[in-house]
């Protein structure tokens, strides 16, 4: 059996890493964090917001909710409200195929 590299995750991510991830102002993240009650980053004593890797899953259901459907801010807080859990599973599938594009594209490109 091949050694595997375990992949190392972050236990919390800055507001500047999160917005660089998504490629938006983090004044846009801080409105979706006052919008949004899915969204709840830590905040310490100085005020500075870290994000979980739950939130980073939640902002990508809310982007993909916002840019890719199409969805108003208000449309997008109630169909996470009304179906939150399959919205989740959703962009959870999404993800994995994403990954596996990537992959393949690599494969493609090495031979």
């Amino acid at each position: 059996m091949p050694y595997k590299e375990r992949e190392i995750s972050k236990m919390y991510y800055t507001m500047g890493e999160v917005s660089a991830m998504f490629d938006v102002n983090q004044s846009l993240l801080r409105y979706y964090e006052r919008e949004f009650d899915v969204l709840q980053p830590k905040k310490n004593k100085k005020g500075n917001r870290y994000f979980t890797p739950e939130d980073v899953e939640n902002l990508k259901v809310i982007f993909h909710l916002i840019r890719d459907k199409g969805f108003t801010l208000a449309g997008a807080k109630e169909h996470l409200k009304s179906n939150g859990n399959e919205t989740k599973d959703t962009q959870t599938v999404i993800s994995s195929l994403e990954n596996l594009k990537k992959f393949l594209l690599e494969v493609r490109d090495e031979l």
